[in-house]
C-alpha cells in the first residue's frame, strides 16, 4: 500500500493537476508522508514543494478517501490518496520535479492516473468537474 495525501482545488468546473518531469500521466499535487508528519504537515510540504503556494492550514477540509493500481507499479501494488480541500495563498507556480500545472476537466480523465480517475468520477457525480 503506497499511503499519499492529494490536494483537490477545482476553479470553474476544473481542477489542478500536475504532470512530474519525464511523465505522461497527470496527478493531483500532493505526494508521500514523511516520518512522523500529519496529514496536514505532509499537505502543507507537498504543496509548497510543488507548485509553491501556502496552503492556509484553518481552511483544510476532508474531500475523500481513494484507493486504486499504484500507477507504473506492479500489479496489486494499491495506493489509497486521502485527499482535501484548502485555500491558499501565493501564486501556483510548477517547481524544480513539476514539469506542468494543468487545469483538467472530466475530458482528460485518460490522460490522469487510475485513482485520480476514480476522483475525477467522483466530483463528475458530484456536480464539481466539468
Amino acid at each position: 500500500m503506497i499511503d499519499k495525501i492529494a490536494w483537490i482545488h477545482l476553479v470553474d468546473g476544473r481542477i489542478l493537476s500536475t504532470r512530474s518531469r519525464g511523465k505522461q500521466v497527470y496527478y493531483l499535487p500532493g505526494g508521500k508522508r514523511e516520518a512522523g508528519e500529519t496529514d496536514v504537515e505532509t499537505l502543507v510540504r507537498e504543496i509548497r514543494e510543488e507548485v509553491s503556494v501556502e496552503i492556509a492550514e484553518p481552511t483544510i477540509a476532508p474531500a475523500g478517501v481513494f484507493e486504486a493500481q499504484a500507477d507504473g507499479k506492479a500489479a496489486g501494488i494499491v495506493v489509497r490518496m486521502t485527499c482535501f480541500t484548502a485555500d491558499y495563498t501565493g501564486t501556483l507556480a510548477a517547481s524544480s520535479e513539476i514539469e506542468e500545472i494543468a487545469w483538467l476537466g472530466y475530458a482528460d480523465r485518460e490522460r490522469v492516473s487510475p485513482v485520480d480517475k476514480i476522483i475525477f468520477d467522483h466530483l463528475r457525480d458530484a456536480g464539481s468537474l466539468k
